[in-house]
C-alpha cells in the first residue's frame, strides 16, 4: 500500500497537515505532521515522510515537477527508510508516516477534498 500524490491537484490548503497532526499528537502543530505541503509560486508539493511514498534516489540535488526546479532531497529524503526529512521538535525523533495505525487509515487522504492524495496498492 502506497500514498499517492497528484501535485497538480493539491490547493495548498494544508488540511492533511493538520489532520495528520491532530491524529498523532491530539493538537494541532503542523511541526509535527508527517506530511508537509511546499507552496512555490505557481505550485503545490506536498510530501510525506516515510517509505510509503514513490521517489528514485539520485545524486542530483534538482529535480523538475510540472517544468519547475524543486530541491530533490525534499522529495528523494522524505521516501528514504535511512534518513529523515521531517523531525519532532523536541526530540528530533524522525517522523515517519505509519499510515494512521493499524489497520491503516490514513487520514491526510481521507481529508483531502481535491483528492490529490489517494491510496494505491
Amino acid at each position: 500500500m502506497r500514498i499517492k500524490i497528484d501535485h497538480l491537484k493539491c490547493t495548498g490548503c494544508k488540511l492533511c497537515e493538520v489532520v495528520c497532526s491532530l491524529q498523532h499528537t491530539e493538537a494541532v502543530n503542523l511541526w509535527r505532521s508527517r506530511i508537509r505541503v511546499f507552496i512555490g509560486e505557481d505550485y503545490c508539493l506536498p510530501v510525506i515522510a516515510g517509505p510509503y511514498t514513490e521517489a528514485m534516489c539520485n545524486s542530483k540535488d534538482i529535480v523538475f515537477v510540472e517544468g519547475k526546479e524543486i530541491d530533490g532531497c525534499v522529495v528523494c529524503r522524505a521516501s528514504c527508510p535511512a534518513k529523515s526529512i521531517f523531525k519532532e521538535p523536541d526530540t528530533a525523533i524522525p517522523l515517519k508516516c505509519d499510515f494512521c495505525g493499524d489497520p491503516p487509515d490514513p487520514q491526510c487522504v481521507a481529508w483531502c477534498d481535491a483528492d490529490a492524495l489517494t491510496i494505491c496498492e
